[in-house]
């Protein structure tokens, strides 16, 4: 059973850093993009950091959402089933429940979003 797993968050003061680590579990053939998004109350989802999957000569490519660059970091380990977001200092605008999402190819070569189940990050100031 395909599965994303999110460990991290919690409640932080302002200027404060938190990390965000989310584990796939499952059948899959390929990652295509691993990424994180945020959902504030009253507010839409939104992007917070991606990374892209490119061929060996091109590389990975990993964007940011305007509010978070320079501030937040996306990186993924060897295996590429674990990622994870490194959140420097946090405002309390940062406040938001985090959800890791990931398009993959399964095992039947069909291409598949899968999302996790939400950590709750607070920012006080």
């Amino acid at each position: 059973q395909v599965q994303l797993v999110e460990s991290g968050g919690g409640s932080v003061r302002s200027g404060g850093s938190l990390r965000l680590s989310c584990t796939f579990s499952g059948g899959l053939r390929y990652i295509n993009t691993m990424g994180w998004y945020r959902q504030s109350p009253g507010a839409a989802r939104e992007l917070v950091a991606q990374i892209v999957s490119g061929d060996a000569s091109s590389g990975d490519t990993s964007t940011y959402g305007d509010s978070v660059k320079g501030r937040f970091t996306i990186s993924t380990d060897n295996a590429r089933k674990t990622w994870s977001l490194q959140m420097e200092r946090l405002g309390p605008e940062d406040t938001a429940v985090y959800y890791c999402m990931a398009n993959v190819i399964v095992l039947d070569w069909s291409r598949r979003d899968y999302w996790g189940q939400g950590t709750q990050v607070t920012v006080s100031s």
